[in-house]
């Protein structure tokens, strides 16, 4: 399986996030990329470098005002007095009747759903780049690739149309769904990280074309919290083109490649052209935010599953965050995909 990477990402290295009301060290480190790459070594997939496309397939999903903001935030945040060295909203805006102000402190909150995206000097660079890496293994699928799969840091399946959070910046896996839209009529995203995908399925909740389905920890107590619930299934025309199959906060295994199972009924019987794989890996038992229990063969058996589908199939790296298992756990999902392919 061919695979994209860049180096553009290493620049971007939070140092913080907020966690229970206080600042903790930021999880989602250049190291990961790293121990990434070293599972595409083990699985001998090829790596190859991203090529750059521009802000056409950012804009597909993103509004030209929060990637302007994304692009200009740490330049101007110098010039405050007292600022930190990153970007972050301090005042969170209900945005119901809500009206952007000038203030980049305002438009920081506006823009940042939690405290938890941190803009620095390169985060721009880093993430613009992330989704070349995503559009590049997308027009190897397109071009006829059985799978491909995109080293892409940082993540982005929290971001929304305008507004970054969860360590998400610009919503990959969405913006790589719309490319593929360009080829064909209807894409599905399955989305198997651990944390909801609430920024992709707010991109696509009312439209009918691009079916989002998430497999993740039952947010009534773990990360969106807000957003996630089996209830949520799209609305006007995508009305029933959106899918939450929440499992329990520490579920192992069984659970996770059961859900991950229960998703073919509705991709299939949705009948698209191509698959787009939201690849977290903080469901292992050894990521440091602990909602899940699943171990490599877990993660091989959830990658068999994904193959059987028979769909072209894109995977996008979202979460997965800094233990000694990342690695051999990516080796794992793509090495039971290929298996079963």
């Amino acid at each position: 399986m061919k695979a994209v990477f860049t180096d553009l990402h290493k620049g971007h290295d939070p140092k913080r996030f907020i966690l229970r009301g206080k600042f903790a060290q930021g999880e989602e480190r250049p190291a990961r990329a790293e121990r990434l790459t070293a599972g595409l070594k083990a699985g001998k997939h090829e790596l190859v470098p991203a090529e750059v496309f521009g802000q056409g397939p950012r804009l597909g999903v993103h509004s030209v005002d929060y990637l302007r903001f994304l692009e200009e935030a740490a330049v101007e945040w110098k010039t405050l007095a007292d600022a930190s060295d990153e970007v972050l909203g301090n005042v969170h805006p209900v945005r119901r009747q809500g009206t952007m102000p000038a203030s980049l402190t305002g438009r920081a909150g506006w823009y940042m759903q939690d405290m938890a995206c941190g803009i620095g000097p390169d985060t721009w660079t880093a993430a613009s780049s992330a989704t070349d890496v995503a559009v590049t293994a997308a027009e190897f699928v397109i071009e006829g690739e059985r799978a491909a799969y995109a080293l892409c840091r940082p993540p982005g399946h929290h971001a929304y149309r305008d507004m970054a959070g969860g360590h998400c910046f610009i919503n990959n896996t969405a913006v790589a769904a719309q490319h593929l839209r360009s080829v064909h009529d209807r894409v599905a995203v399955l989305d198997i990280d651990i944390h909801h995908g609430n920024g992709t399925q707010e991109i696509f909740y009312d439209r009918p074309d691009v079916l989002t389905v998430s497999v993740h920890a039952d947010p009534s107590r773990f990360y969106p919290f807000f957003w996630g619930y089996a209830h949520e299934r799209g609305e006007g025309a995508g009305e029933g083109a959106n899918l939450n199959l929440p499992i329990p906060v520490g579920s192992g295994d069984d659970v996770y490649v059961a859900a991950v199972e229960a998703s073919a009924r509705t991709i299939l019987a949705f009948a698209p052209g191509t698959l787009v794989v939201a690849l977290g890996l903080d469901a292992s038992a050894d990521d440091p935010f602990g909602g899940a229990k699943v171990t490599a063969d877990g993660f091989r058996r959830a990658g068999e599953a994904i193959a059987r589908l028979g769909l072209p199939t894109l995977f996008v790296q979202e979460g997965g965050y800094l233990s000694d298992q990342l690695g051999p756990n990516l080796t794992a999902v793509l090495g039971g995909f290929e298996a079963a392919a």
